[in-house]
């Protein structure tokens, strides 16, 4: 009788064990999670006052080069695309399909701010606009803080990815169904530049 009472307690032990161990890997799963989430968080700010700055620059940019209408339009079509990427990635940050469509949309806005920087290089009345050379600063600035957002956000979800794929976390984590995150990358190497600006 003692026998079989000390082999349950031991039994009984071991089961609290390996449940305390399953709790401990789906909670720090469960919080790498919540920290990549919170990481998009950062970049959603940046991306958000990026996008508030595109039309002021556009309304500014408009008195001076009249003519360039198809590249201010370009630019607003690219800012509205990119914008409504953002607001489907920040609802799932991580999703394989928000996260690529949102790079292809910043690519495709970074690529036309481009064009429209280069083109206000030749208009001087512009480039010594005092407007646009706040609105230039502050853009400026908007793009490092995306940057570092961005970096921050990609070794975030790297450290949940890894974390989900080693055992024996990667059972915990098939069965609970954590799904991997995608990183947010931009696919062509010259869209990976914030657009210059140089109003010298």
């Amino acid at each position: 009788m003692k026998t079989s009472l000390i082999i349950l307690i031991v039994l009984a032990v071991l089961a609290l064990i390996a449940v305390m161990f399953v709790v401990s890997i789906y909670n720090k799963l469960v919080a790498l999670r919540n920290r990549f989430k919170n990481a998009y968080a950062q970049i959603d700010v940046q991306l958000k006052r990026r996008y508030d700055l595109i039309p002021n620059l556009v309304e500014t940019a408009k008195g001076y080069i009249k003519h360039e209408r198809d590249t201010l339009e370009a630019v607003i079509a690219a800012r509205n695309a990119a914008s409504s990427a953002n607001t489907d990635a920040a609802a799932n940050p991580g999703d394989p399909a928000a996260m690529k469509q949102l790079a292809s949309a910043e690519g495709t806005l970074t690529g036309t701010l481009g064009r429209l920087f280069a083109l206000s290089e030749a208009y001087p009345d512009l480039k010594a606009n005092t407007t646009m050379l706040s609105l230039m600063e502050e853009m400026t600035s908007t793009e490092n803080k995306v940057s570092f957002s961005r970096q921050a956000y990609n070794d975030s979800v790297m450290f949940y990815n890894t974390q989900r794929e080693v055992f024996p976390s990667s059972l915990i984590a098939g069965t609970f169904h954590f799904t991997a995150a995608e990183l947010f990358v931009i696919e062509q190497p010259e869209q990976r530049e914030a657009p210059k600006v140089s109003f010298s």
